[in-house]
């Protein structure tokens, strides 16, 4: 099969088309054939190796890259399943995260826990702009937020990958939303159902005088002392990522904001998808949403296979409405 393959630390332009061995499920996996995959920050800092402190620790890989074939996110058809798989069979649409990578590849091994049917209205690429992004927004809202209906929610970045299913998760989990974008995208975040939108360019959302119940923070542009200020006192900021940098950041940004927790009123976490070991049962609450027309991805921009590198490049610049996918 062909894949996009990583050798080292750097630039888009390392990434290399190579053929490469198609994989074997095990017994409790599922071959996939990649119809469509997406670009996201994570996989640019794992193509970078940043931050820099990722990599000291092991992470990333400290020399050479342990992620080799990026993309985690991907939708397609089953093409084997392995002896115990139960829930699949060849021919089947299906979509996941893959926290291991794969998804710049025509083929990928997935464990059965971690596939969900593809939403029937959603193509491959709408399907496959959802698992990582829209799985964080869900765990941000849903799990660390606990919204109820009614409560006030402020999506700092709503413009996003992430902020753009958060506006549409929020407001079907009977929310009033607020997001905070630039001028350029202010009439798309109105238009996937914000009830609010603060255009940050002209407006410090932490000084505004409103109070929310949950500040999902997903830009990072403010530090955490400044977010309190919008939250109720027994509010929550959830926090998902931060500024870029090569050294500390975004990591250094989310760890500074959850380690006021304990000492304020309101809760400060950091939302954890990676960590979750429940991603397939959340990508069938998405297909639920998806199919009741609750939730729409946002796409920026579309390539084809053997342009990921410039699909990398596009999306590191940080300018994307929405998400950046690829058709395999």
């Amino acid at each position: 099969m062909k894949a996009f393959v990583l050798r080292s630390f750097g630039s888009p332009d390392v990434l290399e088309l190579k053929k490469v061995a198609t994989p074997v499920p095990a017994d409790d996996e599922v071959l996939v054939r990649v119809r469509a995959t997406s670009v996201q920050p994570f996989d640019w800092h794992l193509m970078r190796g940043e931050p820099r402190v990722a990599r000291l620790m092991g992470t990333l890989g400290r020399r050479a890259p342990k992620i080799t074939i990026l993309g985690a996110d991907m939708a397609g058809q089953v093409e084997a399943v392995g002896r115990a798989v139960k829930g699949f069979r060849p021919g089947d649409e299906v979509y996941a995260m893959l926290k291991r990578g794969g998804g710049f590849a025509e083929y990928v091994c997935v464990r059965e826990g971690d596939l969900a049917p593809k939403p029937a209205n959603l193509s491959f690429e709408q399907a496959a702009a959802m698992p990582l992004a829209a799985c964080t927004a869900l765990l941000g809202l849903r799990d660390t937020g606990r919204i109820q209906p009614g409560h006030r929610v402020l999506v700092n970045g709503a413009s996003g990958g992430v902020g753009t299913f958060a506006v549409q998760i929020a407001r079907s989990l009977g929310a009033r939303v607020t997001g905070v974008s630039g001028p350029r995208n202010a009439g798309l975040v109105g238009s996937i159902g914000a009830d609010e939108v603060v255009d940050y360019s002209k407006e410090d959302f932490t000084r505004s005088g409103r109070r929310y119940d949950l500040l999902l923070d997903v830009a990072g542009s403010r530090p955490a002392r400044a977010c309190r200020r919008v939250l109720t006192p027994k509010g929550t900021l959830a926090v998902v990522g931060g500024p870029a940098g090569r050294w500390l950041q975004p990591v250094g940004h989310v760890f500074a904001a959850v380690a006021m927790s304990p000492f304020v009123s309101q809760t400060i976490a950091m939302v954890d998808v990676l960590g979750c070991a429940d991603n397939g049962r959340n990508l069938s609450t998405l297909t639920e949403l998806a199919g009741a027309g609750e939730l729409t991805p946002v796409i920026d921009r579309c390539y084809p296979f053997e342009e990921i590198p410039a699909a990398v490049a596009y999306q590191e610049k940080g300018h994307a409405s929405g998400k950046v996918v690829v058709t395999v």
